[in-house]
């Protein structure tokens, strides 16, 4: 079995508070992630929560990484908070089409269904979405902010799907580490304070086990006004290169 691979960023890259820990003093916004990608090599975009992209601004963004970077994206409110999952298919497939320079580039990582904290448990909701043509071969993960939604019948639900649960973590809740979906896994990393050291080690740890027995791993830590974020992403992904062997 091949290893997988271990995608590592954070929430977003347009921040100038960032410099200049993680962007050079000189760099101007224009070339945020050009720097950003030459760093690491995935970020989730939030802007799709608001507004979906256009192929203007997909194709300058491709533009700015190297072949072997991915754009995760998180979906549109309107179908996680307005619609809560219910009669959104039109929205759903406007995401998706929307994503199509990126998906045909073979960078797209994740589609991530953010639900709101007030949002309890609706399997039927869940699977009903699932079944959706236009998200049949993608890479789907879900991110419940609700207690009632860590069941064995929610994980059954994605696991039929293919679909990931999102493995995240924040000082108001933690999801229980179920990796539901067959060649993937996902993690959202928001803890105040971010992470040191000790905590990236044990991140490391946990995702180069995941990778080794095959498993793509798409991990991001929180955006703040601070540059801890990209910084743990920039260690992490350090820690899991392969140490060069001495010669004797």
């Amino acid at each position: 079995m091949a290893a997988g691979n271990v995608f590592a960023g954070t929430s977003g890259w347009a921040y100038p508070s960032w410099k200049p820990e993680f962007y050079p003093k000189g760099v101007p916004a224009r070339r945020f992630l050009v720097h950003y990608a030459s760093r690491l090599n995935s970020v989730e975009v939030n802007y799709t929560f608001r507004k979906l992209p256009t192929a203007v601004q997909l194709q300058g963004w491709l533009a700015a990484v190297p072949a072997d970077f991915k754009f995760s994206f998180k979906a549109p409110e309107t179908v996680t908070h307005r619609k809560r999952l219910r009669a959104c298919d039109e929205s759903v497939e406007a995401f998706v089409k929307a994503l199509e320079p990126v998906r045909t580039a073979g960078r797209l990582g994740l589609l991530l269904f953010q639900l709101p904290p007030n949002f309890k448990a609706d399997h039927g909701r869940l699977q009903a979405l699932l079944q959706q043509p236009c998200l049949q071969g993608e890479r789907v993960s879900f991110e419940f902010r609700n207690q009632s939604w860590f069941s064995e019948q929610t994980y059954a639900v994605l696991s039929s799907s293919s679909a990931a649960l999102c493995i995240a973590e924040s000082d108001d809740l933690k999801t229980p580490p179920v990796h539901t979906a067959e060649v993937f896994t996902s993690f959202r990393l928001r803890m105040a304070g971010g992470y040191g050291a000790a905590a990236v080690a044990k991140h490391a740890r946990t995702l180069r086990a995941l990778a080794a027995a095959g498993r793509d791993v798409y991990v991001y830590y929180k955006h703040e006004d601070e540059p801890a974020g990209p910084l743990a992403a920039e260690a992490l992904l350090q820690a899991l290169r392969p140490k060069k062997r001495s010669r004797a």
